[in-house]
């Protein structure tokens, strides 16, 4: 599996690509143009850091559904925006990610660090492609991720993220670190190479 240092890695719901708005048909429709173009528009490469972290889940429940992960990352951009992101151990799908995503994360001590989730990033085999990478769908959530541990001390012992989707869905990890030392790259961002022909 490969993470891409950008702020396009993530997967949706699983078996529904597009969400159920309540409400009346016009609004639905709307908020369905909307999405459609807001997830077919590429992200420009934004990601300053990325922090790999070896472990278990004990618990990953996407949607009621549960999983184990293969593996969990936290990935900061340079605007802010950061992301906890997980690669479900999914046999029926190899892409399928999901990342718990907030801007203006705040560690109030020196082992916690503290990101208000107001979107869930949701990506799967069956998400369009833009320069060759999946695009994952956004669906607008409310949450919180909860990280023990400092970067900067090279360990994290473990991460706790709930959230729940516009239509009510819900997203849970509780992560727990093995004690090995978490790798940590610095990224300098730069534009996509790959250009589809005209």
């Amino acid at each position: 599996m490969t993470l891409t240092a950008t702020s396009s890695i993530a997967e949706p719901y699983h078996g529904n690509p597009l969400p159920e708005y309540g409400g009346s048909p016009a609004n639905a429709k709307a908020l369905h143009a909307e999405d459609v173009a807001n997830e077919l528009t590429p992200q420009e490469p934004d990601t300053d850091l990325l922090a790999l972290m070896s472990g278990k889940c004990s618990t990953l429940r996407v949607a009621g559904r549960d999983y184990s992960c293969r593996t969990v990352a936290y990935a900061h951009g340079i605007h802010g925006r950061a992301y906890f992101t997980i690669a479900l151990d999914d046999p029926a799908d190899h892409s399928h990610i999901i990342s718990f995503s907030g801007e203006n994360g705040r560690r109030s001590q020196d082992n916690l660090y503290e990101l208000t989730v107001d979107r869930m990033l949701l990506n799967s085999k069956n998400r369009p492609k833009v320069d060759g990478l999946p695009v994952p769908f956004v669906e607008l959530s409310a949450g919180m991720c909860t990280q023990l541990g400092n970067f900067a001390a090279g360990q994290v012992s473990s991460i706790a993220c709930t959230a729940t989707d516009r239509n009510g869905r819900k997203y849970e990890l509780k992560f727990e670190s093995d004690g090995s030392p978490i790798t940590i790259r610095r990224v300098k961002p730069s534009p996509p190479t790959i250009r589809e022909r005209s």
